[in-house]
């Protein structure tokens, strides 16, 4: 190889390093019976700033949205926050032909600038599936399909699923049936992406990893599979081990021991190549602390020091008292939830004057190196 082809590919390769990651912030939320209201705690909760931090995320997979007007509520709420993001759309379920959340209760929030809607609302379920026996799920799971603004990968889809779980009650087997049936359903799904991305976000109602419902999502080798990206499999209910990890409950009676609000994604959002969760899924996460920086997922709003209590408020040193309180606020008194997030990266277009400039330097180095 001559020593101008050697710079050349140099200019070449540093051209593709400016192309430097991007990412988009994904989280999940049940926002406990939504109808609407609680507009200024909603706002703090997602835009509040403490210590430089801020929960700001691109889209939002909410669930118990018990109406479409409480959807719409939170639409509004979302785009008319003083400093806050104006540029929300919302997908939510469409059912015998008429455009309703009453049959799913879950809705997509993305923000236009970061995300194109290229399949969606899509309930993929079968109605037979869903109802109230113990053979049946009580309620669809949504799916919807996206591009990521400005991803290199124009070909990839990146398919996102919002679900709610049936809950834990003291009948039969506790709802693991009812729980397996939305699982079961969620991988069959998933199984037909082929190479696409996808992640699904849910109120799993799921107290231990050993339980049929989840392992129907991780286990195995065949298509559709989940894996946890912070990889901390165990039996997360009342468990002080999980502490940093509990999402439920911060303002009711039963205090903060409850891992039920969970991101899983598919494998090649953790292979370390292309669009990719931002964190080390090989390594399990904190036991220690809630800021491990190894990882990008949060638990919004838990620092560690609430167990068995309701949300911690001063002092809080995740969020501070103030986002602290909105999050209890928000959750209300009946079984209420902190939202989890994760950001996920992707390679973006390079900007057409970079590509110029790497273009010209490349260039200039060859041309140097012809004329010594």
């Amino acid at each position: 190889m001559t020593t101008r082809s050697l710079f050349v590919i140099a200019g070449v390769a540093v051209l593709a390093s400016v192309s430097m990651a991007q990412s988009v912030r994904i989280a999940t939320w049940n926002i406990s019976n939504y109808t609407g209201g609680r507009v200024s705690d909603i706002q703090n909760a997602v835009y509040g700033t403490f210590s430089g931090r801020s929960m700001r995320p691109d889209m939002i997979l909410a669930q118990e949205m018990d109406n479409d007007a409480g959807a719409a509520a939170l639409l509004s709420a979302l785009n008319t926050a003083a400093g806050g993001f104006t540029d929300w759309a919302m997908i939510k379920a469409t059912v015998g032909g008429s455009v309703t959340v009453s049959n799913s209760n879950n809705a997509i929030y993305y923000r236009t600038s970061k995300f194109s809607n290229v399949g969606g609302p899509i309930l993929f379920e079968n109605a037979a599936d869903i109802g109230s026996s113990t053979s049946q799920a009580p309620r669809f799971t949504l799916r919807g399909d996206f591009k990521i603004t400005g991803n290199q990968n124009t070909s990839e889809t990146l398919t996102v699923y919002n679900s709610h779980f049936k809950a834990q009650d003291s009948t039969g087997d506790g709802g693991v049936s009812r729980r397996l049936v939305s699982a079961n359903n969620i991988r069959a799904n998933a199984a037909t992406l082929g190479s696409n991305p996808y992640i699904v976000g849910a109120d799993f109602n799921i107290q231990t990893s050993s339980e049929a419902s989840y392992q129907a999502m991780v286990a195995g080798t065949a298509g559709g599979r989940f894996f946890d990206p912070i990889n901390r499999p165990g039996s997360w209910n009342g468990s002080n081990t999980y502490r940093f990890l509990h999402t439920q409950d911060p303002s009711g009676a039963g205090g903060m021991d409850d891992r039920f609000d969970q991101l899983l994604v598919s494998q090649n959002l953790i292979d370390g190549t292309g669009t990719d969760y931002v964190g080390n899924a090989a390594l399990a996460y904190s036991g220690t602390t809630w800021d491990d920086p190894n990882h990008s997922y949060r638990v919004w709003g838990n620092d560690g020091t609430s167990f068995n209590n309701s949300l911690t408020t001063t002092g809080n040193t995740m969020v501070g008292a103030s986002i602290a309180q909105s999050l209890i606020n928000v959750s209300t008194a009946a079984g209420g939830h902190l939202p989890v997030f994760m950001d996920v990266r992707y390679t973006p277009v390079p900007e057409p004057a970079t590509m110029v400039a790497l273009g010209l330097g490349a260039l200039a180095v060859v041309r140097r190196r012809r004329n010594k």
